[in-house]
């Protein structure tokens, strides 16, 4: 698993290791959890985003019949 280098405040990486302690987990491990969730989120919506496309596409469309002329017939000069 590669590593990351992060620079973060003195008080705030002191406040998220108390964190850590009374959630007894690591502050690296919070950060990992946290970023899974980021990426399952972000993943999700599309998801959702894709779906709700796709619904409108089959709400929206219609039969237009059958085709009765050419791409050349309409572009003849």
């Amino acid at each position: 698993m590669p590593n990351i280098t992060l620079s973060v405040d003195d008080e705030v990486l002191r406040k998220a290791r108390k964190i850590a302690i009374d959630k007894r987990t690591t502050v690296t491990e919070m950060i990992r959890a946290y970023l899974e969730s980021l990426v399952r989120r972000c993943g999700s919506e599309k998801e959702r985003a894709a779906e709700a496309l796709e619904q409108s596409f089959k709400k929206h469309s219609r039969n237009m019949g059958r085709r009765t002329w050419t791409r050349d017939s309409l572009y003849e000069r």
